[in-house]
């Protein structure tokens, strides 16, 4: 089991209410604001987006390495990707759970006492690569879309 550390108690329950704070009645599927902010056309990704990119960016403040940084953003990258593409995307956010997957490392990589210093220089160009692939994607997805429906 991974243990709790004080500094990421914030980030743990802004991942839990991203990817799993709801349940569907009478499951034990759990859901977040990730899959009901997918919900809106463009936006929501993107706003999705920007809370895992604010996970990140308080990783690299807190000291984590740049090998955990390039984990985390894949795990974002993998989500935004998958989680852009209408409907299969939405399930996909519920099953994914990029923000509690980044969490967790961040528990395991603090828990072990590896951080050091600061991933800072990092995490600025992880995000503005993310954001230029979500970027490509969703052009990607309206040039799909204007053709399907031509």
């Amino acid at each position: 089991m991974v243990k709790d550390i004080p500094e990421l108690k914030g980030l743990k329950r802004l991942a839990r209410l991203m990817d799993a704070q709801f349940r569907i009645p009478g499951t034990q599927i759990r859901f977040g604001l990730d899959g009901l902010i997918g919900l809106i056309p463009g936006a929501g990704d993107f706003i999705s987006f920007l809370i895992s990119a604010y996970i990140l960016s308080i990783a690299a403040n807190k000291g984590a390495s740049g090998f955990v940084m390039g984990r985390m953003a894949l795990n974002v990258l993998i989500d935004s990707l998958v989680g852009a593409i209408p409907l299969l995307g939405d399930i996909f956010d519920v099953a994914f759970r990029a923000n509690e997957r980044n969490v967790r490392l961040l528990q395991q990589h603090f828990g072990e006492g590896r951080h050091r210093g600061s991933a800072k220089k990092m995490w600025i160009p992880i995000v503005i690569g993310l954001l230029i692939l979500f970027a490509g994607l969703v052009w990607l997805l309206v040039k799909l879309f204007q053709w399907i429906f031509k």
